[in-house]
């Protein structure tokens, strides 16, 4: 019987968190809130996406930097999606993120700082990773930055994966992402605040975030893909610029949509599906994603009918 061979792609995740969610009414500042549902996960942007990937069927490496005191849940979760896990130990523990979304869909983000990394983690990580560039073509590098690892030093690893050849989908914000987009990355994937932030300007429809993605193009970025919430998807490469609008869903929780319309995106490359394919397919599952606490793909058949109701415009 002849085996299938699965995609592979490399998850980087530099900064992993635990991701302490809470559902509530409301959330009252200097006074007693009540949470009435929650939820601790491990995630981080790259770790995100990772589980998104392994459950839409792809071969993944997860890797960047874990802190070695709170591991165990990471562990699992890699064991439970069949990646293999190449992140470097660091010490001390992971930071816990806190998510509280309320009722009116507002969620309101409360992110500590990560573990401290040191110039000797710093190279066990750049040698793994360029180990896994002799074997792998594609890689997600997603989040913040940890104590110890400058903007300067992830653009250095985003230009030398380019230089490689390599394709990597790159989804950061503030100085990273700034930094970052004068490295080549493949595709970045920044939404409409984190757009209007690296531009230093209110960015208040569609047409100015076009202008400014087309700013970022200029700088040598194939793809450039801006996220707009509820308005839907906006993607630049050299075929122009295709706009996607999802039906609307129900919100339970926003958090992880990003991610999984980049691991969506993803996974449309590393299966060489049309640009349209790969929009459509990537705004279903980010869709969907809305719908629940926590990232994952509970029920594909839903995301490829809702993919029939994504409207599609050049």
């Amino acid at each position: 019987m002849q085996q299938i061979v699965k995609p592979k792609v490399v998850t980087v995740t530099l900064n992993p968190a635990l991701d302490l969610t809470g559902s509530l009414q409301s959330v009252s500042l200097g006074s007693v809130s009540v949470v009435e549902q929650g939820s601790l996960h491990p995630a981080g942007k790259g770790v995100n996406v990772a589980k998104v990937l392994a459950e839409l069927g792809a071969d993944v490496t997860v890797t960047g930097l874990l802190g070695a005191d709170n591991q165990e849940s990471f562990c699992q979760l890699f064991k439970a999606m069949g990646a293999t896990d190449k992140f470097v130990r660091v010490a001390g523990a992971n930071r816990i993120n806190v998510k509280l979304v309320e009722k009116n869909g507002q969620v309101s983000d409360i992110n500590f700082p990560g573990v401290a990394v040191t110039a000797a983690n710093i190279l066990a990580f750049e040698k793994t990773l360029f180990e896994l560039a002799a074997t792998h073509d594609v890689f997600v590098i997603a989040g913040s930055l940890p104590q110890g690892v400058s903007a300067d030093m992830c653009a250095n690893w985003l230009e030398k994966l380019h230089q490689l050849g390599k394709k990597v989908l790159f989804d950061s914000s503030k100085l990273a992402l700034a930094t970052g987009l004068d490295a080549h990355p493949w595709l970045v994937k920044p939404n409409d605040e984190e757009l209007a932030e690296w531009a230093g300007q209110a960015l208040e429809t569609p047409q100015q975030c076009m202008t400014v993605a087309e700013t970022i193009a200029a700088k040598g970025i194939t793809n450039v893909v801006v996220s707009l919430g509820a308005k839907g998807v906006m993607w630049l490469n050299d075929q122009g610029w295709l706009h996607a609008q999802p039906p609307k869903m129900d919100v339970v929780s926003t958090v992880g949509a990003g991610d999984t319309l980049v691991a969506g995106l993803c996974w449309g490359e590393i299966n060489q599906w049309s640009k349209t394919q790969s929009l459509q397919f990537a705004t279903a599952l980010s869709a969907v994603a809305v719908t629940q606490v926590g990232v994952g793909v509970d029920d594909i058949e839903q995301v490829n009918t809702i993919a029939q109701h994504v409207i599609l415009t050049q």
